[in-house]
């Protein structure tokens, strides 16, 4: 090994340990702490990198057991011990039943009862006819004139003497027998919130300063090496000028900066945020709403017909509890109610059934973006354009293309002049200028709530066609009872399927990938 070369890389936590011991030294990381004022990590950093160049070796390891004061401890250390405080209230408030020195003292019974305990077989405290704590006042006196220090002394002693240690720690070693007694009352291994002490079971690694460091020593006094060199340029020094007078560590131009990751925000929310950015320049107003919904705004709003098999097309989740809601607006209720039962006043003949008023109330979580649309029209100006992005809840098979939790984006636009030519023209730009489809094609669809209906498909260049979202103008029996007489423009486009074109994903789980690499890599290719 060339010695002269290799202090030249030698950092300056153990230049300084080389400068300090002698060959043959043994040392921990607790004594380069005390002796060297290194924090823990340095210590062992410095010894760590010692011993990889040779310049140390392992010379054993010792195991030790430590108390570390607890939360409940450092309390003790504050406002007394409940020995302590217990004696203090009776010498000055006089007798007190157990459990009025509770509540007094907002100390759990079980403590005061145990203290009681310890305190009357030291001659402290006695229980009178009237089972209440009486203190012996010359048990002070008689306790600190003998040899031994009663428990409650020792145990401040050593809350004390802890609270003063750097991280609150004692080392068994350094207690005495009778100490030892005390902390065996007042520590736990584990399950420790009732407990003043931690114990702890700790290693220690020792090291032998190798033969090779006298060589190493001199070859750093040659080279001008001292370890206070300094290795970063700093807004201090700079500004003092220190830097004029001070030694520089040598930099390696050849050696591979440090990894640096800026914070970022994640790539999905990144496109979520575009599409809203994207409708609200065109004058969207964007809606939202709640995670739970009834079957009333989920479905019936929607003129889906309750227990048919068109309410299939939503296989929901339903809350355990609250299973209903306590109500549903009116006069919302009645007007959908008598659309489904016989149309209402929307010339149609509805659904011909009776409309359960109770399973209604259901409460689930949202399955479509279609319920925000519901919601809105009530309050929705004329002409008006609006848009959300809601999370939605559907019981599906997880796939490339399928999630059971997804996103959608859901609008709608009213206006006396829009039709079915308006809307083909929003899901094109969904299609081509938000989720950067080359192909897209229209297919007829059915949905209970719009007439006629429409859905959007685009080719991914490698799962080749899916369907990106359902759409098409609403039914009369939804938008009337609702109080809207112009037609309704409306949509819902799967956000998580726009943003699987425009990342260039393969599948939908990469959107909410563990992988953080995998986010990075696509964060950077959508930059």
């Amino acid at each position: 090994m060339d010695i002269k070369a290799m202090v030249r890389t030698l950092h300056p936590l153990e230049v300084k340990v080389l400068n300090h011991y002698k060959p043959g030294t043994e040392l921990s990381a607790e004594r380069l702490v005390k002796e060297l004022g290194y924090i823990e990590g340095q210590a062992n950093q410095a010894l760590n990198w010692l011993c990889g160049k040779e310049l140390a070796v392992e010379s054993g390891r010792v195991s030790k057991t430590v108390y570390e004061l607890t939360p409940l401890g450092k309390e003790w250390f504050e406002t007394g011990t409940p020995d302590e405080r217990i004696l203090r209230h009776l010498s000055e408030k006089g007798a007190a039943r157990l459990p009025d020195l509770a509540q007094a003292l907002a100390i759990p019974p079980k403590d005061v009862g145990s203290a009681f305990g310890i305190l009357s077989r030291e001659g402290a405290l006695s229980m009178d006819s009237g089972k209440r704590a009486v203190l012996d006042t010359g048990w002070f006196e008689a306790a600190h004139s003998g040899k031994e220090k009663p428990r409650i002394v020792l145990v401040r002693d050593l809350v004390t003497r802890a609270a003063g240690e750097k991280g609150g720690i004692l080392e068994e070693a350094g207690l005495s027998a009778a100490e030892r007694t005390a902390m065996g009352g007042i520590a736990k291994k584990r399950g420790s919130g009732d407990a003043a002490f931690r114990i702890s079971d700790r290693e220690t690694v020792m090291f032998t300063l190798a033969a090779g460091c006298a060589e190493a020593v001199a070859a750093l006094s040659d080279a001008g090496i001292t370890g206070g060199e300094i290795g970063a340029v700093t807004q201090d020094i700079l500004e003092k000028g220190s830097w004029k007078d001070s030694a520089f560590r040598p930099y390696n131009v050849k050696g591979k900066p440090a990894r640096l990751e800026l914070g970022r925000r994640n790539p999905y929310v990144e496109f979520l945020d575009s599409v809203k950015d994207k409708l609200a320049s065109l004058g969207f107003e964007e809606f939202d709403g709640s995670l739970v919904e009834t079957e009333f705004w989920n479905c019936d709003a929607l003129f889906m017909p309750q227990f048919h098999s068109a309410r299939d097309i939503h296989d929901v989740y339903y809350l355990a509890e609250p299973e209903r809601a306590r109500f549903i607006e009116q006069p919302h209720l009645d007007a959908v109610a008598g659309t489904h039962e016989n149309g209402g006043s929307t010339q149609s003949r509805g659904w011909r059934y009776s409309f359960d008023r109770d399973f209604t109330r259901r409460l689930i979580l949202r399955s479509q973006g279609t319920v925000l649309s519901a919601r809105q029209l009530p309050t929705a100006q004329v002409p008006g354009k609006y848009f959300g992005i809601a999370r939605c809840f559907r019981y599906d098979r997880v796939d490339a293309t399928h999630l059971s939790d997804f996103y959608q984006t859901e609008g709608i636009v009213l206006g006396e002049d829009v039709n079915l030519r308006t809307l083909l023209g929003f899901l094109r730009m969904f299609a081509t200028e938000v989720a950067g489809a080359k192909e897209v094609k229209y297919v007829p669809g059915y949905f209970p709530f719009t007439e006629p209906s429409v859905e959007v498909h685009i080719k991914h260049p490698v799962l080749g066609w899916f369907e990106l979202g359902g759409a098409g103008i609403f039914r009369p029996e939804v938008t009337e009872p609702l109080g809207v007489k112009v037609p309704v423009l409306a949509w819902g486009i799967g956000i998580d399927r726009m943003a699987l074109m425009a990342l260039g994903l393969n599948d939908l789980r990469e959107l909410f990938s563990l992988d953080i690499e995998n986010v990075r890599l696509r964060r950077n290719m959508t930059r």
